[in-house]
């Protein structure tokens, strides 16, 4: 049994976060489920790690890296890129704010 219940206003707030349009079925379901999630989180939180030294990673791989090299053979040109669109300001894409000062 789910120790947190999360309320409708919370699952439309994440929803909302998210960008996501939802029914009130899958508000119905995500409220229980994201609940087991957090209670999850929650019984993590319980376990003693105390003297155990932070982890970054497992697999013992390093990062690998290569030197930057532009091939222009396979630049598309700025017209071209653009070319699917109307909706431009000064060779720029114009896309849909997604922060505000709120």
């Amino acid at each position: 049994m789910s120790k947190s219940k999360l309320t409708k206003s919370d699952v439309l707030h994440v929803a909302k976060l998210s960008n996501l349009k939802l029914t009130d079925e899958e508000v119905s379901r995500y409220s229980d489920q994201l609940s087991k999630i957090v209670d999850y989180i929650s019984e993590l939180s319980n376990v003693d790690t105390t003297g155990i030294k932070p982890v970054y990673q497992t697999t013992g791989l390093i990062n690998v890296l290569r030197e930057d090299e532009v091939n222009t053979t396979n630049i598309l040109p700025t017209n071209a890129a653009l070319s699917g669109t109307d909706n431009t300001k000064n060779d720029l894409f114009v896309v849909k704010k997604i922060l505000t000062n709120n």
